[in-house]
């Protein structure tokens, strides 16, 4: 099975927009692969650099093991090979290590490495735990440096040195002096992905800090308005970044920040109010009320 070799999967993604794409679930929360399949085909008519199957929006965190490999086999046999798919790696280690392994197999082109779940580690720890994913495949790695899987400059660039599968950083801390440390440290080394929640409203900082890609939720409802807004900021248009971000993506994110769990379940909302539905989100997360996919709707509807 051929992948795309992990020495140009870093610069394959930042060459544009990244797709984080749902999974479609039925009422009884089981998968729908069908659903799923035509949600993929009707983004691959838009451009994009990547698609990460079964990440944070596609409730990764949510799927048994059987059913994230399901959900990467699907994404892999849909895109055929237009975009490069990425697969999780998630949890402790050994789970990480078994899951990346599963993703070669699938024919995934890479691995998103999540943090491990719950547990704190030393940036030491950290190390330790890329090392051991990037020496179970022969995939680029993607590191995912969030929550209790912070680091500093050193650490990457250790785990850079000792790593040469990992290919990317994608970032969902937003501290942006650790940002600039770690660019100026590794210059080109590493592909730099923005991935905080709603990506879109610090693409303009992080293209400064040397990102040239992000990855958006939102992109799986509105794509023509997610790569318009994307090409205004490698544009450094900022007069229609602002724009977009006072109609759309600010009151956007005041709906969002309404509840936990929200920057997933808004996702699948949008879906409903552009009348293509991925059905509900499992639990623990909990859906939109009525009143507020109404709310989302119009604003949708102002975009349009």
């Amino acid at each position: 099975m051929s992948h795309l070799p992990a020495a140009d999967l870093g610069p394959a993604l930042g060459r544009g927009l990244l797709s984080f794409p749902v999974t479609h679930f039925r009422a009884d929360l089981s998968f729908d692969e069908a659903a799923y399949r035509d949600h993929l085909a009707w983004l691959s008519r838009y451009e994009v650099a990547g698609l990460f199957a079964a990440g944070g929006t596609g409730e990764g965190f949510s799927l048994t093991t059987a059913e994230i490999d399901r959900v990467v086999r699907a994404a892999v046999s849909e895109v055929d090979g237009r975009v490069p798919v990425l697969a999780p790696a998630s949890a402790g280690t050994a789970t990480a290590v078994e899951q990346a392994r599963a993703a070669e197999a699938a024919g995934a082109d890479g691995i998103l490495l999540f943090p491990p779940y719950l547990t704190e580690a030393g940036q030491d720890g950290l190390i330790e735990h890329v090392a051991a994913v990037c020496g179970a495949t022969s995939l680029g790695v993607v590191f995912y440096n969030r929550a209790n899987a912070a680091c500093g400059d050193v650490t990457v660039a250790r785990m850079a040195e000792r790593c040469p599968n990992l290919v990317g950083f994608k970032d969902g801390v937003g501290n942006i002096e650790t940002m600039t440390r770690i660019v100026a440290r590794l210059g080109d080394r590493l592909t730099y992905i923005g991935g905080l929640p709603t990506a879109e409203t610090f693409a303009p900082a992080y293209q400064a800090l040397g990102a040239t890609t992000y990855s958006s939720a939102i992109f799986n409802f509105v794509p023509e308005f997610a790569l318009e807004f994307y090409r205004a900021v490698r544009a450094n248009d900022r007069g229609t970044v602002q724009r977009h971000l006072r109609e759309f993506l600010l009151p956007y994110l005041d709906l969002r920040d309404r509840h936990k769990g929200y920057a997933v379940s808004i996702i699948k909302a949008g879906l409903a109010a552009v009348n293509r539905p991925a059905g509900p989100v499992r639990p623990p997360l909990t859906g939109l009320t009525d009143a507020e996919l109404a709310e989302l709707t119009g604003l949708v509807n102002k975009i349009a």
